[in-house]
């Protein structure tokens, strides 16, 4: 996402906005429960939630994902902050779409709780550096973290039960 400067406000918002809803359209349709049967036979916790709230939940985590960058792409912060700033978020973004393949596409659960783990350690590592550009996009990546931390313990336990 380091593209020119002479992007306006409205348009950084709008490619922030787009790159985050594509990967988690793109995610979604490695994912969709209902045309992956090896799913369906795997033993899960009583409190997994049900397939349709994960559409709603992502779209909306997606969407503050989006409008978080953008905070901070659209600062004027120095350049070497930034742009570590932006980089650990696409190396996030990267991970939370990989979580999908090797959940889903390698049906491998533990390789899956390996990478959302990472998510989080990475999370925490751009709430910090985005906090010292903008406390708001910090602030707005709360739910994403507190959602990847369920995530992970729904993993977990679905990787302990299918081993």
């Amino acid at each position: 996402m380091m593209i020119n400067k002479n992007i306006s406000t409205s348009w950084k918002l709008i490619i922030s906005i787009l790159v985050c809803e594509t990967v988690g359209f793109t995610s979604g349709l490695l994912s969709m429960i209902e045309m992956n049967s090896w799913f369906n036979t795997l033993n899960v916790p009583s409190w997994n939630p049900p397939s349709y709230l994960f559409g709603p939940i992502w779209t909306f985590l997606y969407f503050i994902l989006g409008v978080s960058f953008w905070l901070i792409w659209k600062s004027n912060i120095p350049k070497p902050i930034k742009s570590k700033a932006q980089l650990l978020f696409l190396v996030q973004l990267f991970f939370n779409f990989l979580w999908s393949i090797l959940f889903f596409k390698f049906h491998s659960p533990f390789l899956a709780f390996v990478d959302i783990t990472l998510m989080i350690v990475i999370t925490l590592a751009i709430i910090l550096c985005f906090f010292q550009i903008s406390p708001l996009a910090a602030l707005l990546l709360v739910p994403y973290l507190s959602w990847i931390c369920f995530a992970v313990v729904l993993n977990y336990n679905i990787w302990f039960l299918n081993k």
